[in-house]
């Protein structure tokens, strides 16, 4: 199997917030930022793969500034790190007033992927070699990042995470 880098995965999406997208006070709401994230994230990991992929799971996400109703959403969505059959996805949400020409920070968030096979069963992806200093951060802390999802979801057990081993018990 092939190779891939984190730059070939890259999805970049923009859409306008619309009155239907927003809230009472007329800020997007966040499900709806969320749903374009996952879009955006699902787009990325298909790249990666050529194949499709399911949800397997969302870190925490948090608004540092709200978007505006009018203003420019743009997500940008790209893979890195794959495991065996999973990898992660990393997402960075600004906004934009293109009246006043101004972008701002919005969120960031990971999300997790499965790829599937023609039967629906999971299937390996092709590995990923980080090429810039960031990509090279993201790519080690995901396995971090990982360990930590699995302990949260009770599939791993604190003391065989490796990478975290200094965070949960007295090494």
């Amino acid at each position: 199997m092939t190779v891939k880098k984190s730059s070939d995965s890259l999805i970049v999406m923009t859409e306008l917030v619309l009155p239907n997208d927003t809230n009472l006070f007329e800020n997007l709401m966040g499900g709806r930022l969320m749903y374009w994230m996952d879009i955006a994230a699902a787009l990325a990991g298909s790249k990666h793969c050529n194949a499709p992929v399911v949800t397997a799971s969302v870190d925490n996400i948090s608004f540092t500034n709200p978007i505006k109703l009018g203003n420019v959403v743009h997500i940008e969505a790209k893979v890195t790190r794959a495991f065996h059959t999973s990898m992660e996805v990393y997402l960075k949400v600004w906004g934009e007033d293109i009246i006043q020409q101004y972008r701002y920070t919005s969120n960031e968030a990971y999300y997790t992927f499965v790829a599937l096979d023609p039967n629906g069963k999971p299937r390996l992806v092709p590995q990923l070699e980080p090429e810039t200093p960031q990509e090279k951060e993201l790519f080690d802390g995901a396995l971090r990042r990982r360990q930590l999802r699995l302990i949260l979801a009770g599939k791993m057990k604190p003391g065989d995470a490796s990478e975290l081993k200094a965070l949960f018990m007295n090494v």
